[in-house]
């Protein structure tokens, strides 16, 4: 491409760019001045890495006129002394001349690394929890998750996860109401972080085999009751909450607060934050806790349908689902909840499109989850088994490319191969079997009958002059 600036021509292949020990140097071309360059450091810890090429290689003597087929990149360079046009050096690392250091001698072999840069590879931890309650050991007691309960994705791959856990049965739970709930099932669950994470960190529950896609689930909500606006149980009754529109209380007519399938469905597993089991520094068996907020994980569109509502206590039912939460009904003490704070009740609210999908529970976009073992303890409410589906817990990081998620990039190559395969068939198919180019000449409104009925004239635009003899 860039073979017609004059300067480029003149550069043996070898001087036009180099990648060695994860640095950069960009070589700017101009037609008018001399070749320069600049030295470009990579992110993170690739900062500390020093291997660079000598600065005088911006003057590469020019060579007798060589062919310009382009040289294969070699992942291993050995460079030996006949061989080198010019002299390649390590630099002395940053500082280093203030520090007073010495140079280390020239090395004659350099590795070109092709490992993602540290900070900008997506790190994931996934942990599966559906049959906690009957196949983990009791607590104290752990034992090892599955195999195919986990799931990770760091860069230190060579350090094992160990995920564990226990189950603590028949476990009174205290809501966030101040309700009680009885035999409640306690999984505790202990895996290792092998790199730091983040931030942000962010934390979802996985869920699979709940189609919140099906169009009458989708539907089924009042607007305007979740706006905050006053909706009486017939306005509700003739709504898409139907059949959970409400129901009778002391004989009189109540609506749902909130109405509908959705809202009724609402996932009420809880998670308590991760803590670092014996962080540095610790003396005996203290924790150190890696706060989340489940504080800006709903979107601002979202936010933006919720409005505080105008119903009283004593004038709408919670929905079934939620007796456990408000074992007598909706009070003075208890009253409806407030859905324009509640976050994870609106990022619930916004369907998934398909019966697998991840939503944010918590975050922490300031600090970073350190390396260590950590430990998480989830309260059991959610009767995933009974749609035959599972539950998970996922620990991710985020990238300006999004999530860890290899789909479009298989859609992508599969598509790319179809189109090859189509291509390559017409090709074939054209070359055994062309086809004939057809002459315009022989369009029927070329072809005007010489004598033709009286009447008004019509025009023909034939696209070539007329031949001799084709009046």
């Amino acid at each position: 491409m860039l073979s017609w600036f004059p300067w480029f021509r003149r550069l043996p292949p070898r001087c036009t760019s180099h990648t060695l020990e994860q640095r950069c140097f960009v070589f700017l071309l101009s037609p008018t001045g001399p070749l320069k360059h600049r030295r470009l450091t990579p992110p993170g810890n690739l900062a500390r890495l020093h291997d660079s090429i000598s600065p005088d290689l911006a003057a590469c003597p020019r060579e007798p006129a060589q062919s310009r087929r382009p040289v294969e990149p070699a992942r291993h360079v050995r460079l030996s002394a006949r061989s080198r046009p010019y002299r390649l050096a390590r630099l002395p690392r940053l500082g280093s001349e203030a520090a007073g250091e010495e140079e280390k001698p020239p090395s004659r072999e350099y590795r070109v690394s092709s490992a993602a840069p540290q900070g900008m590879a997506v790190q994931e931890l996934s942990l599966e929890y559906t049959r906690c309650a009957s196949d983990a050991p009791d607590h104290p007691t752990f034992a090892p998750m599955p195999g195919k309960f986990v799931d990770s994705a760091f860069k230190n791959s060579g350090t094992p996860i160990d995920a564990q856990w226990s189950a603590e049965r028949n476990f009174n739970a205290t809501l966030s109401t101040g309700a009680s709930a009885p035999n409640t099932t306690r999984c505790w669950l202990t895996f290792t972080i092998p790199d730091s994470m983040g931030p942000p960190v962010l934390f979802y529950y996985h869920l699979t085999n709940f189609y919140q896609n099906h169009r009458r689930y989708v539907e089924s909500m009042d607007q305007q009751q979740l706006k905050g606006d006053f909706r009486s149980y017939g306005d509700i009754k003739g709504s898409k909450c139907t059949p959970l529109y409400g129901d009778k209380n002391n004989g009189t007519d109540k609506p749902y607060y909130p109405c509908g399938l959705i809202a009724n469905s609402l996932f009420n597993d809880s998670y308590s934050n991760p803590e670092l089991l014996n962080p540095s520094g610790a003396t005996g068996n203290e924790t150190e806790p890696y706060n989340m907020t489940t504080k800006g994980i709903a979107w601002d569109s979202d936010r933006d349908l919720y409005g505080p509502t105008k119903y009283k206590p004593s004038e709408v039912l919670p929905p079934p689902n939620w007796a456990k939460l408000y074992p007598n009904n909706y009070t003075e003490e208890h009253p409806p909840p407030n859905l324009k704070d509640w976050e994870a009740f609106q990022v619930w609210m916004r369907t998934a499109g398909l019966p697998a999908f991840s939503k944010l529970y918590q975050r922490n976009d300031t600090d970073a989850m350190k390396d260590g073992r950590y430990q998480m303890i989830l309260e059991d409410h959610f009767p995933m088994l009974e749609y035959k589906g599972t539950k998970a817990i996922l620990l991710t990081t985020r990238t300006v490319m999004g999530g860890r998620n290899s789909f479009l990039g298989i859609a992508y190559i599969a598509v790319g191969g179809v189109c090859i395969i189509l291509g390559a068939v017409f090709t074939v198919t054209h070359l055994i079997k062309p086809r004939k180019l057809g002459d315009h000449t022989y369009l029927s409104w070329n072809n005007v009958p010489a004598s033709k009925p009286s009447g008004p004239s019509t025009a023909v635009a034939s696209g070539r002059e007329m031949r001799p003899g084709e009046a």
